[in-house]
């Protein structure tokens, strides 16, 4: 068939002016101009425009025949575009290709929608049926092209570091902490499981107990757990872990990474990275992700309400407040943040602006002039400025503050721009699960206690702090790390703590506390979101526009028509028998 390609279309340029070229690719669009006819050929690098002449009758009926989505390969030379012809919106378009030869490799039925289509002109459903055609998109394949240059620059900074890349088992264990997981039949022992991993974190433990020292991986995860936005049932990780270094030099070492990672993708470098611990980012924030580019934290105005005569703050067991500077809300607007507090979960919310040197608010016959300006001057409010109250329960108070500082900041288009990373250190070792009735670990059961919280873990387990770490990237949470357990005595409080006895620790465990009767060095990790960090990366909506076959909300693939049913034979072959409950398996 000869030569197929010589050069990218979007690598065509005016230095090729004279020269002749191959280009292989798909049909973008085709205008037939009488005399003339013009075709947009598109690969994956960008798109050059192909002028066919009269002259060239063959290739003159081969293009009269193109279709949009047509797979072509083009013979010609490269020539300067006529004066005032260039296309400035193409990288490409000071140039073009006069055809001497058009080949079709393959035709193509009229698309449910174009690459050049608008992502919000057709339903996404469509869209991930027909996944193929929709990567075709040169938005979507410029996302790609930075997800292969993000994991190439990573892989480039842990090899310089000596860490090894080291594959890690997909058939693994349930643990008790595995109510999510995917499980998978064993043929060859009926009635056995295998799961896929949540994460590699036990398999990645071991290789420090096995001297392996400094290890990471790009490597898929898996997790039965409702989607969203930024969650998918399968995901990518960077895998990291590392022995004899502090939380500190952990720390430093990863942000490190990040801003290499950054410098060498992006052109820019996002700086030195912050840190805040979990109680400050609650306070603060009330959020343990909190989005620093949405303005001034939150204000703590409980001291301040018990001084006032309105017994509904004064009594309040919390009261917080978000500052918005130069804010002159109209009535109606005022009305929705209180709509909107009270979607949160709040009963209502109280709003005071400073107006030159006097007050207004909505509680001001309770509140009074003092009142208001006791609340405003501790808040800070300047001329201009207005504040959002809420008081309640000091859990719900600050969750719904924080959300409330941060809708307001997007409302009024007043999210930074750039990059805003924070290190949120020193979380709670356990919590409480209402749905369980039980403490589970916060992060995990192999994290670090830290060591001045070891005597109380029995007695007040809900006050102890983790050495455990996340990484913040504009209010998402991008990674979480630790500390790790390496001390089999240590491991097993944390397992009694969480309600696991002897044997069920023996039959989940045995082989993890087993290892460290063996030598088990000190050692911590981290492991980033992949799909995450992308989609910051290249401003996508979603995670889906990230992740090459992604599921929908519903956790169902569209492409393949996954889950399906599968053939009686092989539920036999596993021992498996679906049991049918009101008509459904």
């Amino acid at each position: 068939m000869g030569v197929h390609r010589t050069v990218y279309a979007g690598e065509i340029g005016e230095a090729l002016a004279g020269r002749e070229v191959t280009v292989a690719g798909w049909v973008h669009r085709r205008r037939d101009h009488g005399g003339l006819i013009f075709i947009d050929l598109r690969d994956r690098s960008g798109i050059v425009q192909v002028v066919v002449t009269p002259e060239r009758a063959e290739a003159f009926a081969a293009a009269e025949r193109l279709r949009l989505e047509y797979v072509v390969r083009v013979r010609g030379t490269v020539r300067l575009r006529p004066p005032g012809m260039a296309n400035p919106d193409l990288s490409t378009g000071t140039v073009e290709v006069e055809a001497a030869e058009i080949h079709v490799y393959a035709e193509s039925r009229t698309p449910p929608f174009l690459p050049q289509e608008s992502a919000e002109g057709v339903d996404e459903l469509v869209r991930l049926r027909y996944r193929y055609i929709d990567l075709r998109r040169p938005e979507l394949q410029a996302h790609f092209r930075m997800r292969d240059h993000v994991i190439r620059a990573m892989r480039d900074f842990f090899a310089a570091e000596g860490f090894w890349e080291v594959e890690t088992p997909a058939l693994a264990r349930s643990t008790p902490e595995g109510a999510r997981d995917f499980l998978v039949p064993s043929r060859l022992q009926p009635g056995h499981f295998y799961a896929l991993p949540q994460s590699p974190q036990i398999f990645k433990q071991l290789l420090m107990v096995a001297g392996f020292d400094r290890y990471y991986q790009i490597v898929k995860a898996f997790r039965d757990e409702d989607l969203r936005a930024d969650r998918q049932p399968e995901f990518t990780q960077l895998d990291v872990e590392m022995s004899f270094m502090s939380r500190d030099e952990i720390l430093e070492l990863m942000e490190r990474m990040i801003r290499t990672v950054f410098r060498t993708t992006l052109g820019t470098d996002p700086g030195p990275m912050p840190r805040m611990t979990y109680a400050e980012a609650m306070r603060l924030y009330g959020s343990d992700k909190p989005d620093l580019r949405a303005g001034p934290p939150l204000v703590d105005l409980t001291a301040a309400s018990r001084e006032l005569g309105w017994s509904l703050l004064r009594e309040a067991p919390a009261v917080s407040g978000v500052r918005i500077p130069d804010w002159h809300p109209s009535r109606r607007e005022l009305d929705a943040w209180v709509e909107r507090a009270r979607a949160l979960g709040l009963g209502g919310l109280v709003w005071i602006l400073r107006e030159g040197d006097g007050w207004r608010s909505s509680a001001g016959k309770w509140l009074g002039e003092d009142g208001m300006a006791t609340l405003g001057t501790v808040a800070g409010l300047r001329p201009g400025d207005g504040l959002l109250v809420a008081a309640g329960p000091e859990a719900e108070v600050l969750a719904a503050a924080g959300s409330l500082r941060v809708e307001a900041a997007q409302a009024l288009g007043r999210l930074e721009e750039g990059w805003r990373f924070l290190w949120v250190t020193d979380f709670p070792m356990f919590e409480w699960s209402q749905e369980e009735q039980r403490l589970t670990a916060m992060h995990h059961p192999f994290t670090m206690p830290k060591e001045a919280d070891w005597e109380r873990l029995e007695s007040d387990p809900l006050a102890c702090r983790a050495e455990a770490y996340d990484v913040v990237l504009n209010g998402v949470e991008l990674a979480s790390g630790s500390l790790r357990i390496y001390d089999p005595g240590l491991q097993r409080r944390i397992f009694a703590i969480l309600g696991l006895g002897d044997q069920e620790i023996e039959e989940k465990f045995g082989f993890l506390v087993r290892a460290f009767q063996y030598g088990a060095p000190p050692h911590g990790g981290i492991a980033f979101g992949l799909d995450r960090l992308v989609m910051l990366m290249v401003g996508a909506r979603t995670i889906r526009e990230v992740i090459a076959f992604p599921k929908t909300a519903s956790g169902t693939d569209p492409l393949m028509e996954a889950p399906a049913p599968v053939d009686p034979r092989q539920l036999r072959e596993l021992g498996l028998t679906l049991i049918r409950d009101r008509g459904r398996a």
